[in-house]
């Protein structure tokens, strides 16, 4: 079985899971993904966590190693999003 892409894991996320935004990044075997959806509205970490497991179903068993996961909701990304407030000390990361 040919490892999956960043876009094929995307495309697998997109049809299980309803984002309005989600970005992909990895080499085949692992894979960092940024997942903004409104399915997430109320729910811990955990449980994010799960419904994205549970839109790759046995894909995450047999094609994808390792996933390492962002999950926000749309206001969470719109805070993400806001430039630092006037007189703020500047972010270094």
């Amino acid at each position: 079985m040919a490892e999956p892409t960043a876009s094929d894991v995307r495309a697998y996320l997109a049809a299980g899971l309803p984002c309005e935004h989600l970005e992909v990044e990895g080499d085949g075997r692992h894979f960092f993904a940024t997942i903004v959806s409104a399915a997430f509205e109320g729910r811990s970490r955990v449980a994010r966590h799960q419904q994205v497991y549970a839109a790759l179903g046995d894909r995450m068993r047999e094609q994808i190693h390792a996933l390492s996961m962002k999950t926000l909701t749309p206001a969470e990304w719109a805070e993400q999003d806001r430039p630092a407030p006037p007189g703020a000390p500047p972010c270094h990361h």
